[in-house]
């Protein structure tokens, strides 16, 4: 079991036991797309990211026994280290998460393969990031089992959020923001925003926004 808690991506078979049923009982869910995956280039095989597999058991009550942990770490990449200690502890304070702080692209690098995190939250202005890039490392890393990339930015506007879901990533919020808005993107329960939402930050907190 501790094995398996380790890996990004489950077979159909590892799910099975995780989920005390029938391995063709999984492969129903997968193909009348309750449960998310994916099939390997070739072959029938199904894979299943954790996240998804987390999620999926959240929603129709099967106890995870931990199995969720993995699922809870969140990797910051900001070159204002101050702002980012920040933001880790405001997050870690409003919910589970295990956050990881990066402040270059090399560090960014060396962080995502040792921490395997469920979410990358990055600075897209920092000077040794484009999006581009860090869209085609993350999704061309074989640690990639369904990370979502968020992309941050200061008065990062809707044309530059959209590109940013063109580069590939999952979704943005402009700084300033509330931390709130943050925890509402990192909660894997919770829909990303589509080009169309506005990206503003919560209202009528005790908190003040993360600048």
């Amino acid at each position: 079991m501790a094995s398996t808690r380790r890996k990004a991506v489950l077979t159909t078979g590892e799910v099975a036991k995780l989920c005390n049923v029938a391995p063709r009982t999984v492969s129903k869910w997968f193909d009348a797309g309750h449960l998310r995956g994916y099939r390997i280039p070739g072959s029938k095989d199904r894979r299943i990211p954790l996240e998804q597999l987390v999620r999926f058991m959240r929603a129709h009550g099967i106890p995870l026994n931990g199995l969720d942990s993995a699922g809870r770490r969140v990797l910051l990449v900001d070159g204002d280290a101050g702002l980012a200690g920040a933001i880790r502890t405001a997050v870690a304070e409003r919910g589970d998460y295990d956050v990881m702080v990066a402040t270059t692209a090399l560090e960014a690098g060396a962080a995502f393969e040792a921490f395997k995190p469920a979410v990358v939250v990055v600075d897209v202005t920092l000077p040794d990031i484009t999006p581009d890039r860090m869209a085609r490392f993350l999704r061309a890393s074989p640690q990639d089992g369904g990370t979502r990339l968020i992309g941050i930015a200061t008065n990062l506007t809707s044309a530059g959020g959209h590109a940013l879901l063109q580069a590939g990533f999952d979704a943005y919020l402009a700084k300033p923001f509330d931390v709130r808005a943050l925890v509402r993107l990192l909660d894997e329960d919770a829909p990303l925003p589509t080009p169309s939402e506005p990206q503003t930050p919560a209202r009528g907190l005790n908190t003040p926004p993360i600048r």
